[in-house]
């Protein structure tokens, strides 16, 4: 009788752990093209990766991910969203955390040797936040002003050292701070990003307060992550992308998430370029 005590307790453990076990395979699956799939974006971005208070998720990296998930055959409800700080990008695709990632991620050919890319999907270039009416529309205007960047950016050092020496630089921990110090008159003028900074402007909060100045100090090719290897993902992402440009859902995507700040955008990058 204590035997048989012993025996069904033994029993409802092993189905424990094979429950579990179920529910931790099902689980890597969602990252491979299981029922659900995993997506890397940013968390922090307007217009770009957002999380809403309502913990939904909003920006034209949310919206280009969205519509290539949807041709890989993914309803947005099938997606979850992982946040993928850009310190860990290329280990979030190396562990198998996520399926690809849009995350304002630019293709260079160092990240080339980590990962691979779809795209590109979008150019932007380093540009300036200005405040509305601002004196400044030429790099060389930012000499003895208050140039603000995020804390470890070479943004800022680039201005410096190759278009206005006399540039005062003022670096915080964060974008949203830089914005908070242009707003305020702290800093004259707040660099990286073109699609970044016009995320920011595009906010209720903020519009029609700023502008960029449209100087494109760099060209940042931004492009989809995947792991290394996985071309068969990269050639369904670009069949993707490709589609997203014909119809025009690219262009709306753009204007939906940019056009508040009125971002001069490039126009949709030729899939399958520069990330050979």
């Amino acid at each position: 009788m204590k035997l048989r005590k012993v025996t069904a307790a033994s029993a409802v453990v092993l189905a424990l752990a094979v429950s579990v076990t179920a529910c931790g395979g099902d689980k890597k699956d969602d990252a491979s093209g299981g029922k659900k799939i995993k997506i890397g974006i940013k968390f922090d971005q307007p217009g770009l990766g957002l999380k809403q208070p309502d913990g939904s998720f909003s920006g034209f990296d949310v919206d280009v991910a969205t519509y290539v998930a949807k041709q890989l055959g993914y309803q947005p409800n099938q997606i979850e969203w992982v946040e993928t700080k850009s310190a860990d990008r290329e280990n979030a695709l190396q562990r198998g955390d996520v399926k690809f990632i849009a995350a304002t991620y630019s293709i260079t050919d160092e990240r080339k040797q980590k990962v691979d890319f779809a795209g590109p999907y979008l150019l932007a270039h380093q540009d300036l936040l200005v405040k509305k009416g601002s004196d400044i529309t030429k790099g060389t205007d930012l000499n003895s002003k208050k140039l603000c960047s995020v804390t470890g950016s070479t943004s800022a050092q680039n201005v410096q050292k190759t278009i206005a020496p006399k540039a005062n630089l003022r670096p915080l921990s964060g974008y949203s701070e830089c914005v908070a110090g242009l707003q305020s008159g702290a800093v004259d003028a707040l660099t990286t990003d073109d699609s970044i900074l016009a995320g920011f402007a595009a906010q209720d909060k903020y519009k029609g307060q700023f502008q960029l100045a449209g100087l494109k100090l760099s060209n940042e090719n931004y492009g989809i992550g995947v792991k290394k290897g996985d071309s068969a993902t990269v050639d369904k992402i670009n069949k993707a992308l490709e589609k997203m440009v014909s119809d025009k859902s690219w262009d709306k995507a753009v204007a939906k998430n940019f056009g508040p700040a009125h971002y001069k955008n490039e126009p949709a990058p030729k899939i399958g370029d520069i990330v050979k």
